[in-house]
Order: C-alpha cells, then structure tokens, then sequence
C-alpha cells in the first residue's frame, strides 16, 4: 500500500500562473508545487483525495491508470475544480466512480458540476455517484482492506475532512483548527501530513508555529508539511526542521 502526494502547493501553487516563484528557487524541483491531490494506491485499488486543478498532470506524472474512489476535503476550488479529469476513468470502466463529501461539498459539486452527476444525453452520461461522507468508511478488494476514519476541522469560515487511513496516517491539508476532543485519534500515527502555508498566521490555514505546535503534540513518527506557499523554499525550510519533520514535494511516495 503507498500514499502519494500528488500536489502540495497552496491555491496558486508554485510557480504562480504569472511564472512567479516567491522566496523558492526555481532551479530546485521540489519547488515545482501544483495544488493539493493525493492517492491512496493499493495492489488493485486508487483511491484519490480531491481533484486539484492540475489532476490530469498529477496523474500522468504518477503513472495512475484508474481512479476508483474520490474522497473530497472541501467545495474550495483548489480541491475540486479539476473534477473533469475523471471522466476518462469513467470511459474506459463504463462504472460510475463513487465519490465521497460532506453534506456543504456535495451540494457545491452538484450544483457546479451538475453534468458529471445527472446524465445529460447518450454521450454525456453521468460519470459519479454522490455518497454522503461516513465517520468510518471501510473499503475491500481482494485481500486488501482499508480503513478511514473521517474527521471534521475547521479551515476558516468552512469545514473540511481529514482522512486518517488504517490508524497509521493522517492527512490534513487544509485545516485551521482541530477540535481538541478528536486529539486523540493523532496521536502516535507513523504519519501525519498537515497543512503549513506560510511562516505567518492565516485564518484558514495553519502557519509554521501552529503546525509544529500540533506535530509536537500529536507525536507521529514521521509529520510532513504541505499546503506550502511560494516563501517557503523546500531546503530553506528542511534546514530548519527536526528530523522527523520534513516539507513534501509533488510525487513524494510514502510505503504503509
């Protein structure tokens, strides 16, 4: 089973669309950041966290050939407007592909993107199916199974859903504040990956202090921080971080 980062950049990404880099250097390609995506792969089974904007590229990058669950985080435009990319996987299985969001994201998509949930002829077809997102949700094929528990945070003025996925890894890329009585389900994970824009505070995102406060709370044996804007250069960074604190790149690769 691996977990993939497919992006980790903020809602502009890195380089922005106008080419520019901010404080990172763009000689180093883990500065290359397209916005946050990633993918639980198991031995027969994808199942994908948000369709960032640059979904397709993610994917072609990563040598994915099917998509067969979405989980979404939030109705932001950064996490669900490469939506579209789907349809190929949808063509090539003839089955919809089940798609997983709480009740403010599901309405968002259907109204936003109506054509991917109701059939609007013969060549357009319907190409998902909306279910609502469950506290636990457990997935099995062949002899693989998973696990993932879904957690509400708060990301500004909007929730979003972390992902913690067979109690070993959590994933949390857009959060502001976590409800103290849900502490316990991170403690003591082998990963947490969580959200760090930028060095200052932000209303809806975790900035340095905030992120490495949690990490140090929640003890996880190795924490990776995504979600990053263009002032955080990734060796800037890295050098100023504990071991087991490292900044994600696009395509990092993690073996549960």
């Amino acid at each position: 089973m691996k977990f993939i980062i497919l992006g980790c950049g903020s809602s502009m990404g890195v380089p922005r669309a106008d080419g520019f880099f901010g404080k990172c250097n763009p000689n180093n390609k883990k500065n290359y950041r397209s916005r946050c995506s990633a993918l639980l792969k198991l031995n027969d089974m994808n199942i994908l966290i948000d369709t960032s904007p640059e979904l397709r590229t993610q994917l072609i990058k990563n040598d994915i050939k099917k998509i067969d669950k979405v989980l979404y985080s939030h109705m932001h435009a950064d996490q669900t407007h490469g939506i579209n990319d789907l349809r190929i996987f949808y063509i090539k299985s003839q089955k919809k592909i089940q798609v997983y969001a709480d009740k403010d994201t599901s309405k968002y998509l259907k109204k936003t993107f109506s054509y991917c949930f109701k059939s609007i002829s013969k060549e357009y077809p319907a190409i998902l199916s909306l279910n609502s997102v469950k506290k636990v949700l457990n997935f099995k094929k062949k002899k693989q199974k998973v696990n993932i528990r879904s957690i509400k945070v708060k990301h500004g003025s909007v929730n979003s859903i972390c992902y913690i996925f067979n109690k070993s890894l959590a994933y949390i890329s857009d959060v502001s504040m976590i409800d103290k009585k849900d502490f316990k389900f991170f403690r003591n994970l082998k990963y947490l990956i969580i959200d760090c824009l930028w060095y200052e505070t932000h209303p809806s995102h975790l900035g340095f202090n905030e992120s490495l406060k949690l990490i140090k709370e929640f003890s996880p044996k190795k924490a990776i921080l995504t979600n990053m804007h263009n002032n955080l250069d990734y060796n800037e960074l890295k050098a100023q971080l504990p071991k087991n604190i490292i900044p994600a790149y696009d395509g990092l690769t993690i073996n549960l």
